[in-house]
């Protein structure tokens, strides 16, 4: 199960989006240099979807978008609990933030509206860095990919 760590209404993980970043622990991916390594730690709330949405109605005229920040153990729970905000709040759109170098096949795209791909690699930066390998994507309907730039 993916707990909650703590969240937050961030207006720059998403381009044009007031977004609820919900920042998930126990990260598998201990990358060097991580600027958050507190949510390697087993800690926080189970992320129930009561709890999920619970959140996302408390903030849903707030917000336009729920990004989950990590859950690299268990992709398939993040696309769960997206499709659970979708069903409930459908004009919510949703987000992943992960370390991964690529989607999981099993993994439904249709959950998501945005995908943050690629670990993070202390000399090459972040999203905003011109010479990262990260890279954040827009989600077509036909489920391609558009990279959005940061930088």
């Amino acid at each position: 199960m993916l707990k909650c760590y703590s969240y937050d209404i961030v207006c720059q993980e998403i381009p044009d989006e007031i977004t609820l970043a919900v920042n998930i622990s126990c990260c598998p991916n201990r990358c060097p240099g991580c600027h958050s390594p507190w949510l390697w730690e087993d800690a926080g709330e189970p992320m129930t979807d009561d709890m999920l949405l619970t959140l996302a109605g408390r903030y849903s005229s707030a917000i336009t978008c729920i990004c989950f920040m990590g859950g690299d153990s268990d992709p398939a729970e993040i696309e769960r609990l997206a499709k659970c905000v979708k069903g409930k709040y459908p004009h919510l759109k949703t987000a992943w933030y992960s370390g991964r170098v690529s989607v999981p096949e099993y993994f439904d795209l249709h959950a998501l509206d945005f995908i943050k791909l690629g670990p993070y690699i202390e000399k090459l930066g972040g999203l905003k860095s011109p010479d990262t390998n990260q890279a954040l994507y827009k989600i077509s309907p036909d489920l391609s990919l558009e990279h959005i730039c940061m930088g």
